[in-house]
């Protein structure tokens, strides 16, 4: 793998530079910036430190755009300068400026190919669920807390249903702007760990709300309310109409972005006990 740091070697003239950005969604309204001065976002305050590390406007471009209150642990950006910095100077200089809630795990040189969007092969969220009847005042905004039982063996059983290339036009949220509704899930897991229940999903790429959409049917499946084949039935209706509720983002993290080997990017952080890399 590449190396996380160099304080040796400089950056030659118009590099491309990736970094991996961990961030607390609670007080952000989503990563991308927008027009209303007062609104806070992510990719606006990244974008505000590095620039001043760089002493010139920088843009940058992200692995996936995350709803308001969605948070990151290893969330993937790259950026162009034509300002020479050592790459330590990524990382300790930008988290000198950006608030405890955003940190800058980080930097690599990248090959003037690499997207941080585009050339990514999959994505890999986790859902966390606080299935107590009472809840936790510590983790407030950083998960789902959830009253009654879930199964989270029928669960599980129920998001098999999701693997594969399909349609996910009943997940899919009203303004997704994507082109198409069909997606690749590789892999989703259903777990629990004592109070908690993990929702472990990894696809090519993500429609607006999927997988919160996708953890509301299946907390109507944990609960009793539903059967497993409920989520083949939604599927095949091919309405978000049909389906259950949206689950807040409060317990939603990206948790990981597959590259190819070539780029040899670090491996993701696994800020959590209960994952390991897929």
């Amino acid at each position: 793998m590449g190396c996380f740091i160099s304080s040796e070697i400089g950056l030659s003239s118009a590099s491309r530079i990736a970094l991996c950005v961990e961030y607390q969604g609670t007080d952000f309204n989503g990563w991308q910036a927008q027009k209303a001065e007062a609104v806070s976002t992510v990719q606006e305050t990244l974008e505000s430190a590095v620039s001043k590390v760089a002493d010139q406007t920088i843009k940058v471009f992200c692995a996936g755009r995350t709803d308001k209150g969605v948070h990151a642990s290893a969330q993937i950006v790259h950026f162009e300068t034509s300002n020479e910095r050592p790459l330590k100077a990524w990382v300790k200089g930008c988290n000198a400026l950006l608030p405890n809630t955003v940190v800058v795990r980080w930097a690599k040189q990248v090959d003037p190919d690499f997207h941080a969007r585009f050339s990514a092969l999959s994505r890999r969220y986790c859902y966390l669920i606080h299935n107590n009847n009472i809840p936790s005042a510590l983790l407030q905004g950083q998960v789902k807390s959830h009253y009654f039982p879930l199964n989270e063996r029928l669960m599980h059983e129920a998001a098999q249903h999701l693997l594969g290339e399909q349609d996910f036009s009943s997940f899919r949220g009203a303004g997704c702007q994507s082109n198409t509704p069909m997606r690749n899930i590789s892999h989703i897991k259903v777990d629990r760990f004592g109070n908690f229940v993990i929702v472990d999903i990894k696809a090519n790429a993500f429609l607006l709300h999927m997988v919160r959409n996708i953890v509301g049917v299946l907390l109507e499946v944990g609960e009793g309310q539903r059967k497993p084949d409920w989520v083949k039935h939604l599927l095949a209706q091919k309405d978000r109409r049909e389906g259950g509720i949206t689950a807040p983002p409060d317990g939603l993290y990206l948790l990981e972005v597959e590259y190819p080997e070539k780029y040899e990017l670090p491996a993701a952080p696994w800020v959590f006990p209960f994952f390991k890399s897929s």
